[in-house]
């Protein structure tokens, strides 16, 4: 007997309104394809009804191939998984709740907007969602607290309004049901893994006092929205072989819609290669699109595959894409040496240390078989435990995928008491819980390794690490985060913004026997998309008209690309870097500049529209998307064109004009100057020069014609954009890369 498996059905825009008459049809059309209604009841796992038509359902290839052809499909892929892209920080960026004049208390922190959050569930007991202080719940809510497994309706309150749970595709997925007997995932929304948790606490987490991790980044937790309410949608499991489908995913947000959210927060991704845009596989874009043309602002983390160019994922125009930066607080740990010299590393273990001195060694000294060099980098089993026991082990990471957890495990099997791990600059921290680690880079390793060879009996003293606020620079550019350009769409500045992203404290599952402190650092673009969230939801609360265009305009065009010390933003990759707009898009945010951009640069539905139409997607494909018939030979933009507060050219082949239009929001009467810095090897004109905005003229077009000055091969140039007013300041960022032929 074939095979059968999940796939997704999609067939666009919903042609009725009426969601039973939809979910009807979706089970006409099944039962046509398999002969009975019965068939299709027991072969149906969803049917999206709410923000676009379409249905999952398991099928053979033959079957998934023949549904293909029924009038209105537009097209029929299988089910796919998907994965995560795993306090000061609001303070660092201005938000400090005791200020009268921040975008904080303009907002009233968020009140009577809804943050939706597409993770791993919540953990509601946690005291980041009590609902001291909160409005009641807004009336245009529509949606539910689905009991399952450890949660009933008495978890939601008026903070967290609203839970769902979607596993139908990943239980489908594994061909297994979860164990929930041995804890391995729990069949609600309850989070499991603490990404969820950690990711909604920071969008919109309630005031905590005393808040901490193991001692460590103690103070005020609270999200960037702490009045506004919180709607989950658990999709990513860990049973199995983990992750989120496809088929849940777009479930998830066809209910966000059809509940009222008004802002989404997805930080769940796709690998390299992408898929394009209108491709039932990149459940993301299609879900987001749908969002986005219902003014549902839709927020997704960049990825964490960088600093490698064109790692960045999540890249449709109509999402915001958020890159990852450090902060200005560090874990600074002492390592003192026998010969009384201190040497420095960062850590975030705060127990089991015996805060005396104990003998140090080198890995490779101590290996198991000296035939390799495993033991180099501390790999589980190459370590002799005779020889490693009661030391601290100082290893060396051979390459970027080696990291401080596993080596914690090899060192605490073989006996040792202590870790210092040596690697190439890294940007987050985790706790090894095994044993105190220390993570060194090769610079101070070395200088380690060299006392340990001149000493007869070396030994050392791994004391607690402090947490140190405001001494070193930043922000930087995290090296995991996503950078561009784009590789599906090149012409797409990507990421747009970005946000803090390293050793981000918040909510998150007890866990060990102690149960924990409730809080955890974790790093991620996981974690900077949930802080633009919020601030979005700050925005949205103060400009309630505004399409999720403006919003990312107001982000983009104000955000920052200096640091606390007024030097340029650097980036953390294997060399280091001055940022540019593929590390950082418009820059770190900054939100309070945000609420006051003066111009916007705002889209229309259709707008996305003709782009895709532009790109050469196929009418019938572009249909998918819309609620009226697609005509891409009559109906299509120039891909250049499209209306991004960004110009990004791939090929600049001579000369090339871009069109732009931008929407005052600031005083009526006002006038613009244009500034230009130009990258180099380019001329950049801009017709015209002044924008001036009156009563009747609130939106003004303008045109940059690009020029290249010589035979430029290769690279891409940046340069800026800037309209001024008295006010304000309106940058955006160009991106080319010259040809000459």
């Amino acid at each position: 007997m074939p095979m059968s498996q999940v796939h997704i059905v999609y067939m666009g825009e919903k042609e009725n309104e009426d969601p039973t008459v939809t979910k009807m049809f979706h089970y006409k059309m099944l039962s046509d394809l398999l002969g009975s209604k019965e068939a299709a009841k027991s072969s149906m796992l969803y049917s999206y009804k709410h923000g676009f038509s379409g249905f999952a359902a398991r099928l053979t290839d033959s079957q998934a191939k023949e549904i293909e052809a029924f009038p209105g499909v537009v097209q029929v892929i299988p089910n796919q998984v998907h994965k995560f892209h795993t306090t000061r920080s609001w303070d660092f960026m201005g938000l400090n709740d005791h200020s009268t004049t921040n975008l904080l208390t303009k907002s009233n922190m968020g009140e009577g907007i809804i943050i939706g959050v597409i993770d791993s569930g919540v953990w509601p007991e946690s005291e980041s969602f009590n609902d001291r202080g909160m409005n009641p719940i807004p009336p245009h809510w529509k949606g539910i607290c689905q009991e399952g497994q450890l949660f009933n309706s008495s978890n939601c309150n008026k903070k967290l309004i609203g839970a769902r749970w979607f596993a139908k595709g990943i239980l489908d997925q594994n061909q297994t049901p979860i164990n929930i007997s041995n804890g391995e995932d729990i069949l609600s929304a309850r989070d499991s893994s603490g990404h969820g948790t950690h990711t909604a606490s920071i969008a919109a987490g309630n005031f905590v006092l005393n808040a901490n991790y193991e001692g460590l980044a103690a103070g005020l937790a609270r999200g960037g929205a702490p009045r506004a309410h919180l709607a989950v949608y658990k999709v990513c499991w860990s049973f199995g072989h983990g992750g989120c489908t496809d088929a849940d995913i777009l479930k998830a947000f066809d209910k966000a819609i059809q509940d009222g959210v008004d802002i989404l927060s997805v930080s769940i991704g796709i690998s390299i290669p992408l898929f394009s845009y209108a491709d039932q596989r990149n459940s993301i874009a299609i879900g987001s699109f749908h969002a986005t043309a219902k003014g549902i602002t839709v927020a997704c983390s960049a990825g964490n595959d960088g600093p490698t160019a064109m790692t960045v994922e999540n890249t449709a125009p109509w999402i915001i894409t958020v890159a990852a930066t450090t902060i200005d607080r560090a874990f600074p740990t002492a390592i003192t040496l026998g010969n009384n010299h201190t040497l420095w590393g960062k850590s975030v273990d705060t127990r089991m240390h015996n805060h005396g001195f104990t003998g140090i060694t080198f890995s490779d000294r101590i290996a198991l078989n000296d035939s390799d060099d495993s033991a180099l980098g501390c790999k589980r089993g190459s370590l002799n435990a005779t020889l490693a026991a009661g030391q601290i082990i100082l290893c060396f990471s051979q390459s970027s995928t080696q990291n401080i957890f596993s080596a914690a495990i090899s060192v605490a099997e073989a006996g040792g008491v202590g870790l210092i791990f040596a690697q190439y600059r890294s940007d987050g921290l985790e706790s090894c819980h095994y044993i105190p680690c220390i993570k060194v880079d090769y610079e101070v390793g070395t200088q380690i390794l060299s006392y340990i060879r001149k000493a007869r009996s070396p030994i050392a003293k791994l004391d607690i690490p402090k947490t140190i606020i405001g001494k070193w620079v930043s922000p930087k550019v995290a090296d995991f985060s996503g950078r561009g350009p784009s590789s599906i769409s090149p012409t797409v500045l990507k990421p747009d913004i970005a946000a803090p992203g390293v050793d981000i404290i918040a909510a998150y599952i007890p866990f060990g026997a102690e149960k924990s402190s409730g809080f955890a650092l974790l790093s991620g673009t996981s974690m900077s998309c949930p802080h633009i969230a919020g601030i979005t939801a700050l925005i949205k609360s103060v400009h309630k008209n505004w399409s999720p265009a403006a919003i990312r305009s107001a982000l983009v065009t104000t955000a920052s690309q200096k640091g606390t010390d007024g030097s340029n933003i650097a980036e953390e990759g294997s060399t280091r870097k001055v940022a540019d707009p593929f590390d950082i898009g418009g820059g770190v945010v900054n939100p309070n500049k945000a609420i006051d951009p003066g111009l916007i640069y705002d889209i229309e539905t259709n707008d996305y529209v003709k782009f895709l139409c532009g790109t050469g997607f196929s009418s019938k494909s572009v249909s998918g998307l819309t609620q009226t018939k697609a005509n891409c030979t009559k109906n299509r933009l120039n891909e250049l064109n499209l209306n991004l507060p960004s110009i990004t050219i791939p090929y600049l082949k001579r000369k090339v004009t871009v069109s732009r239009k931008v929407t005052n929001v600031g005083p009526v009467e006002s006038m613009y100057k244009a500034v230009v810095e130009a990258p180099q090897g380019v001329k950049m004109k801009v017709e015209p020069q002044i924008l001036r905005f009156n009563k009747t003229t609130q939106i003004v077009p303008f045109k940059v014609t690009f020029f290249t000055t010589g035979k430029v091969y290769g690279d891409y140039r940046f340069g800026r954009l800037i309209w001024r007013d008295p006010k304000h300041t309106v940058t955006i960022p160009i991106s080319m890369r010259a040809i000459f032929v």
